[in-house]
């Protein structure tokens, strides 16, 4: 990208505090020369902290912004006391043109709501969708939602079809992505009629897409389809899931390899390959779920995460900025829309 993209970025939220924003800044800095970020925080708190880094520095500017919305506040309280925190400030930065992307590691609930405030969601779009990239046997697979909405009709998965299929032909180039339904079973009766009626609509949907059906949990991982659709609460469970099932791996591994000399020889041996299997089971590697179907681009952080998960976050939103998903969305959505009205209908 030839002109400099701007990323607005919420230094306030999350666990572990501005520290580790600033440290994955220097990171992605030096990923993408191009870029400047818009710091949005307590001044008196981020400035000492560029105190060595004065080279980062000429790439960013602070915002000074009094308050931060807590990890516990309620989307409701946040939005009626958050006009002065650095959350709001950074989603109104996308707002007013001056970024093309957003991301923050705070209350997940809070940014949903602010963000659906500030910037409204893309016409026929009922309700935004957290997306997340996971890594598969075959690679990478989109899946969403991942934490937005408990409970979705029919019409909803169809919209979180449409916009994960635009999402994965922007990011992960794919001309055609397949697209499954999570299900208790592969079996077209088998389900509720949410998930039925959606099947039904899909399949004859005029989109870019080939529809695979409904899948199972441990098809995830195994790549079967490119696309994922679910709701937020199956979805959130099944990310955490995963996320502690790699850590319960990696412990193991270690525990088995320390036990006994030989072990730490030949752990000593394979280093090459177990730092691999490190690198492919650490969910920072991961990090940022896309917050997908509002008129902006917003990247929200795992809020435990270090600089290095972070960092991946933000590599996260520059591609998605890069990639121009929106307009994509919106064009699959006008295209899928002579499907959707009768079919949901009829599921209603």
């Amino acid at each position: 990208m030839s002109q400099p993209l701007n990323v607005s970025v919420d230094a306030m939220g999350g666990d572990a505090g501005p520290g580790i924003v600033v440290a994955a800044l220097a990171r992605s800095a030096q990923r993408h020369p191009n870029v400047r970020f818009l710091l949005h925080g307590d001044e008196a708190v981020l400035k000492p902290l560029f105190a060595r880094r004065a080279k980062l520095l000429e790439r960013v500017e602070i915002r000074h912004a009094a308050e931060r919305v807590r990890m516990e506040e309620k989307p409701s309280q946040a939005l009626r006391r958050g006009r002065n925190t650095s959350m709001w400030h950074a989603i109104e930065s996308v707002k007013n043109g001056e970024a093309q992307v957003m991301i923050s590691a705070g209350n997940t609930g809070a940014l949903m709501a602010m963000s659906m405030f500030h910037l409204g969601t893309i016409e026929g779009i009922d309700r935004p969708a957290i997306a997340a990239l996971w890594p598969t046997k075959r690679g990478q697979s989109v899946v969403l939602d991942v934490g937005a909405n408990v409970e979705c009709d029919a019409q909803q998965l169809v919209d979180f079809a449409v916009m994960g299929e635009a999402f994965a032909r922007a990011i992960l180039g794919l001309e055609r992505p397949t697209v499954g339904i999570l299900n208790v079973g592969a079996e077209d009766m088998k389900g509720h009629d949410a998930v039925k009626g959606a099947a039904q609509i899909l399949r004859r949907v005029n989109l870019p897409i080939e529809f695979c059906g409904f899948v199972e949990g441990d098809d995830i991982s195994e790549g079967a389809v490119d696309v994922i659709v679910t709701d937020g609460f199956t979805g959130n469970i099944a990310l955490k899931t995963a996320e502690g099932t790699a850590k319960l791996v990696v412990h193991f591994l270690r525990s088995a390899l320390r036990r006994s000399l030989f072990g730490r020889i030949g752990a000593l041996f394979a280093s090459g390959a177990l730092n691999i299997l490190r690198r492919k089971l650490d969910p920072r590697a991961s990090n940022g779920g896309i917050f997908l179907g509002l008129n902006g681009v917003v990247v929200k952080s795992h809020g435990g995460t270090d600089a290095l998960g972070f960092a991946s976050a933000l590599d996260m939103a520059i591609d998605m900025a890069k990639a121009e998903v929106i307009p994509k969305i919106v064009a699959d959505h006008a295209a899928a829309t002579p499907a959707l009205a009768p079919a949901g209908a009829a599921v209603s």
